[in-house]
């Protein structure tokens, strides 16, 4: 069974389903298709991001906890932030997708397929499933990226979990809690309280080389125990991988009917790993790029801004016993306004003026010369 559409989008994820949703809404929308192998459920994870009011509005559906002070903490600092103007979010991933999913309309649909083939089809692209051939004058394709072999990446694994006793402090968020073991890597805990007994505590390593699962069980089991906090029950475990480094090349390349959409397109942050205001950002411009008839992905981050996350992760690699003091060199420069546009690429250059300042001067001249 073949169909003719305009656009096939493959993956189902924030940028794809964010993207056919504004497609969907288009006045007069493109014929599209959204193929997804897998229900939002099953891929159900926490997604972190600063918002403005206007945007905590738009996403309370799929929001899990919400804070205006947070964190970073190591042997010898505390940290904490505080902002009027940000909020520091969790999002499920599944509540947003499903909330995704609920406001498609004809013709704009999603079906539930993997993808098997993507081919040149004489001015259009045929798009093979299991069950369905499209044929498509433009594929866009939002599954997740591969990192390159040996590159730099965020790895992490995490659990939800309830507490015996009331957690200290639940309108605080940690973003980065350094006093965990060094040996493997940049490491740290990443803790979200959401009540007084529900909160998600995470492992994460920014290094080359992913650790056996245990590895991050056990330095969450040694956090809790260091912060006084008995588990009550385990409520479910969640771990993923997050390029900070080049991407492996689009199979598709050369053949611009084809483009790749949210992180595969770089809209990852290397020195920081967030993405999802990024991705927001670049398929709104997209939409708005199609219902003009401009099919061209815009770039997710400034050609700059990945520059400096380049060189920033080059001073992370080359002087690992420096790692820590970066972030929090950077954080004690910064107050929380500044710090979460700094984070979202919105940095001022007084921002900026205020992170080169804090920073050891030579690893980065000498990261720079070699670059």
């Amino acid at each position: 069974m073949s169909s003719e559409i305009d656009i096939a989008i493959i993956g189902g994820g924030n940028a794809g389903l964010t993207l056919a949703t504004l497609l969907s809404q288009q006045t007069n929308p493109p014929q599209t298709v959204v193929i997804e192998p897998q229900t939002a459920e099953q891929r159900d994870c926490s997604w972190g991001l600063w918002a403005e009011a206007g945007q905590v509005q738009q996403l309370e559906h799929s929001m899990v906890g919400r804070w205006q002070r947070w964190q970073l903490v190591d042997h010898n600092h505390r940290v904490v932030q505080n902002s009027n103007q940000y909020n520091y979010l969790s999002l499920s991933s599944a509540d947003y997708l499903l909330g995704c999913a609920a406001q498609l309309r004809e013709p704009v649909t999603l079906v539930q397929e993997s993808v098997s083939s993507v081919q040149p089809d004489g001015d259009r692209l045929l798009v093979e499933t299991h069950n369905q051939r499209y044929h498509a004058r433009q594929v866009y394709d939002s599954r997740p990226p591969k990192v390159i072999e040996n590159g730099l990446r965020q790895h992490f694994l995490g659990w939800h979990i309830h507490s015996k006793q009331p957690i200290s402090h639940p309108d605080i968020a940690t973003l980065m809690d350094f006093r965990v073991d060094q040996t493997k890597g940049l490491h740290f805990i990443y803790a979200l309280p959401f009540s007084d007994h529900h909160m998600l505590v995470e492992s994460t390593l920014i290094s080359r080389t992913e650790e056996e699962r245990d590895w991050y069980r056990s330095a969450i089991e040694g956090w809790l125990r260091d912060n006084d906090i008995e588990v009550e029950n385990l409520i479910h475990e969640e771990a993923g991988v997050i390029p900070m480094d080049q991407l492996e090349a689009n199979p598709h390349a050369g053949e611009s009917r084809i483009a790749a959409i949210g992180a595969a397109s770089g809209a990852v942050r290397r020195s920081s790993g967030y993405a999802f205001q990024h991705i927001q950002q670049q398929v709104g411009a997209l939409a708005d790029g199609i219902a003009k008839g401009d099919m061209r992905v815009p770039p997710a981050i400034s050609s700059q801004l990945t520059s400096m996350d380049r060189l920033f992760n080059g001073v992370l690699l080359n002087r690992p016993d420096l790692a820590i003091s970066l972030y929090m060199r950077m954080a004690q420069a910064l107050n929380g306004d500044q710090f979460a546009r700094f984070m979202l690429g919105r940095a001022t250059l007084s921002d900026w003026m205020r992170v080169i300042m804090a920073m050891p001067k030579i690893p980065f001249l000498r990261q720079l010369l070699h670059a």
